[in-house]
């Protein structure tokens, strides 16, 4: 079988070059699990009231991480998904058992930069890719850290996290269909590629440049390198608006739930957003070349799209966005929700301009 990627190089490699997390003794790291687990929890009632949505399917429990697990998670899923893929792509053409053993190695220490990097900064996220339905993750250090440097109350500032990240796992357990058409558009990317082997070339590359731009602010390279056949630009922009979506329909979820739960949430909101914008020159060109500044406008105009949709047609006429893959925005209709109200409910359900 070919080998892209030394995932037990990636593991330890993320694992050596992770900063520590903040000083907190055990009690304190005992009392932090404990209430981010109790908060999840209170997180999903108002998450399911706030939006009507339900889970259709059984999910495992929160697991609350460090920054060494949280990467570990990261390469399991990663190696269920990138490992089969390569492998379809190189066929029968691998390379010599030299030049693949150090090129997986390479790839191996580059991708492990680059979640040492992230593992950092992440402070929850729900991973699809390890298994079905997938898993809720809340990097616990990063979330102390946050809150320390930002001076916000413990249990506002968590709650508000866990509304974020709940609102995820609902998006993916109450849409039964959402993973796998998730997964599906990956697949998609591959095989619209104008060749496995020049595709897998692309990819080392792509490792690179991230790994490259942890270590050096100057690098002017970008990941979209890898993108290159009309085909996979279409995949990517169906990518592009189902993010922007899920992101920004977290976002208005922890808006709208915020200020009935969360006595604080406007000084956080505020607090988190100067963070969001903040960073030195080196964090900027890393953000921006890990695509970290895209998700960070995918926050901004995915928000600003599903409170759009909400105002015309409500929570109930919304959900419907979760009808079926065809029933998801475009890329265009995300700046336009009156064009998405049109095209789903109807043209009698747009507002007519004033």
């Amino acid at each position: 079988m070919a080998q892209f990627v030394d995932w037990d190089l990636a593991a330890a490699t993320a694992g050596a070059l992770g900063k520590s997390g903040p000083r907190v003794s055990y009690a304190e790291a005992t009392e932090v699990v404990g209430e981010l687990r109790r908060l999840t929890e209170e997180a999903a009632g108002h998450v399911a009231d706030y939006t009507g949505l339900r889970s259709q399917v059984a999910h495992p429990p929160v697991r609350v991480v460090d920054r060494r697990d949280w990467a570990a998670a990261n390469i399991a899923g990663l190696r269920e998904v990138i490992s089969p893929l390569v492998n379809r792509l190189a066929g029968d053409k691998r390379p010599g058992p030299l030049t693949e053993a150090i090129g997986s190695r390479l790839t191996g220490v580059q991708a492990g930069t680059v979640l040492a990097y992230l593992s950092g900064r992440v402070l929850g996220q729900y991973e699809v890719f390890s298994g079905d339905p997938g898993q809720l993750l809340l990097v616990a250090p990063n979330i102390v850290e946050v809150e320390r440097k930002l001076r916000c109350d413990p249990r506002d500032f968590r709650l508000w996290v866990c509304l974020h990240e709940v609102t995820h796992r609902t998006q993916f357990t109450s849409v039964p269909w959402m993973r796998a058409y998730f997964l599906g558009e990956v697949q998609a990317f591959v095989d619209a590629s104008q060749g496995g082997e020049h595709l897998l070339e692309r990819l080392r590359r792509g490792v690179a440049t991230l790994s490259e731009a942890v270590k050096d602010p100057e690098s002017r390279a970008s990941v979209l390198d890898i993108v290159q056949t009309p085909a996979q630009r279409a995949v990517l922009d169906r990518l592009t608006a189902l993010m922007t979506l899920l992101e920004g329909h977290a976002e208005f979820v922890m808006d709208g739930v915020g200020p009935q739960v969360i006595p604080s949430v406007e000084s956080i909101r505020a607090a988190f957003n100067r963070r969001r914008e903040s960073g030195n020159p080196l964090e900027k060109a890393i953000r921006r070349l890990l695509g970290i500044e895209v998700k960070m406008r995918q926050y901004a105009e995915g928000r600003k799209f599903v409170h759009g949709v909400v105002e015309r047609v409500g929570m109930d006429g919304f959900n419907k966005i979760f009808g079926s893959p065809l029933t998801l925005p475009r890329l265009d209709e995300l700046g336009d929700p009156d064009a998405w109200v049109a095209r789903v409910h109807g043209p009698a359900a747009t507002p007519a301009a004033g």
